[in-house]
């Protein structure tokens, strides 16, 4: 079931060689999107493997749904990733699952509908949830924040350094008409930029610090990467795949802290190393780019957890 939205597949095959599976493991897709990721796991499990996929997207879900009555070793749950533990607990798996794999960050389908507001190519309603059953919109958000946290959000979720200029446009527009649609907003973004960059488009940076805000997307990236450490197996691969600075950030200083032991005032290790990072960071490759330049930004980090 594709629902008639293409995706590219970020860097598949290196994420499934770094899960390096066990035919008769349980993994778990915790992005499920539009399952490309999910299929190439399944190609690799035997009969007796399974794999749990978790997302919050209701259409990802439909697509989880209908490959769920086709292959009877896959389950999805709708949920934020953030979920995971509780649920996987809810079914004994909790410390038994071989490897989890995240595709961070908003999707190509949900890019490129017009409907979804994630977009400033297209003009569309400015909803930018993830989970379109529950939330404030980014257009309610808008309606109700003052100047300081808008423009905070816009610094600190999106480093745009003309935050306080936007945040102060915003306040004045919508005190004569209300922002509804991304093409209004990314209009606004532009006229009060006074530089603007040719090869990136000036509403790029507000409009991830937006989407990232009404998501809480960082929030759940944190809280979600702590509960690996509890669900996977001893051997368990963890695979993240992130698209920009801010969340291979924190991908990247989890993994560091879990698998450098703290030192006391004596340079003697104190508490349990948790995990092993596994390689260096892997980009995707000249061939993938060229195919689907979303890739470009793309990042991958690999670790394993230790006993």
């Amino acid at each position: 079931m594709s629902l008639g939205y293409a995706h590219d597949t970020v860097l598949r095959d290196e994420a499934v060689a770094a899960l390096s599976i066990c035919p008769s493991g349980i993994y778990l897709d915790a992005t499920f999107g539009r399952g490309g990721h999910s299929r190439a796991v399944l190609a690799a499990l035997g009969a007796d493997g399974r794999l749990f996929a978790t997302d919050q997207d209701l259409q990802a879900v439909a697509v989880g749904e209908a490959l769920a009555t086709e292959d009877a070793r896959f389950a999805i749950h709708h949920a934020a990733f953030s979920a995971a533990a509780s649920w996987l607990t809810a079914l004994n798996l909790a410390g038994r699952i071989d490897g989890a794999l995240f595709d961070l960050g908003v999707s190509s389908p949900q890019i490129d509908q017009a409907a979804r507001g994630f977009s400033f190519q297209q003009d569309g309603p400015l909803d930018m949830r993830m989970n379109q059953a529950v939330g404030e919109t980014a257009a309610e958000w808008l309606a109700r924040a003052d100047e300081a946290e808008i423009a905070d959000v816009l610094y600190r979720l999106g480093e745009e350094k003309f935050s306080r200029r936007i945040a102060r446009l915003i306040v004045q527009t919508r005190a004569e008409r209300p922002l509804l649609r991304t093409a209004d907003l990314a209009r606004l973004i532009a006229e009060a930029s006074p530089r603007i960059d040719p090869r990136k488009h000036p509403a790029t940076r507000s409009f991830q610090a937006i989407r990232l805000h009404i998501n809480r997307e960082l929030d759940e990236i944190t809280r979600a990467l702590q509960q690996m450490l509890d669900l996977l197996a001893v051997g368990g691969r963890l695979v993240v795949i992130s698209f920009h600075s801010l969340e291979d950030r924190i991908v990247k200083n989890f993994m560091r802290d879990h698998s450098t032991p703290a030192r006391d005032f004596f340079g003697q290790p104190t508490g349990v190393v948790r995990l092993k990072r596994v390689g260096s960071a892997i980009r995707a490759s000249a061939e993938e780019v060229a195919r689907n330049p979303r890739s470009r930004s793309a990042i991958m980090r690999v670790a394993e957890k230790l006993a």
